[in-house]
């Protein structure tokens, strides 16, 4: 897996990873940027989410759950003090759908959190990662 970052200005970066889509990376202004797109440490807690999500999506999917909608909440605590690195991390699973059985959800993220995604797995071994969920029938 490779990925090219280029400066754009400031501290403003375009980056492309080997699929070809183009991420913006940027900070806030008094930090010296633009805010022209996410921070790094906003993508660590996005692929995080992005990664679970994907996963229990798919084995929901596979157990013939009716999903009518899915999101994932991700909340990240740092540290005070540099390098500022992520201590916590709290994930909420909302799954929508009708007759969505419980025990499959839970099932899901945990054959997520334990076995397939390879975020959690890194950076359970750094921080603290809580997970819930919550179940709206529709």
């Amino acid at each position: 897996m490779d990925a090219t970052l280029t400066l754009q200005d400031n501290l403003h970066f375009t980056a492309v990873p080997d699929s070809g889509y183009v991420v913006h990376l940027d900070t806030k202004a008094q930090e010296g940027g633009a805010s022209a797109g996410a921070s790094p440490m906003e993508l660590l807690l996005i692929s995080l989410a992005g990664c679970t999500a994907m996963d229990v999506v798919s084995i929901l999917r596979k157990k013939r759950q009716n999903l009518t909608g899915f999101e994932i909440r991700v909340h990240g605590d740092r540290a005070t003090d540099h390098p500022k690195v992520f201590t916590d991390f709290e994930l909420e699973y909302i799954v929508h759908g009708v007759n969505i059985d419980p025990a499959a959800v839970e099932r899901a993220i945990q054959l997520s959190t334990e076995n397939y995604c390879s975020a959690h797995a890194m950076l359970e071994k750094a921080a603290h990662i809580r997970t819930r969920y919550t179940i709206i029938n529709e």
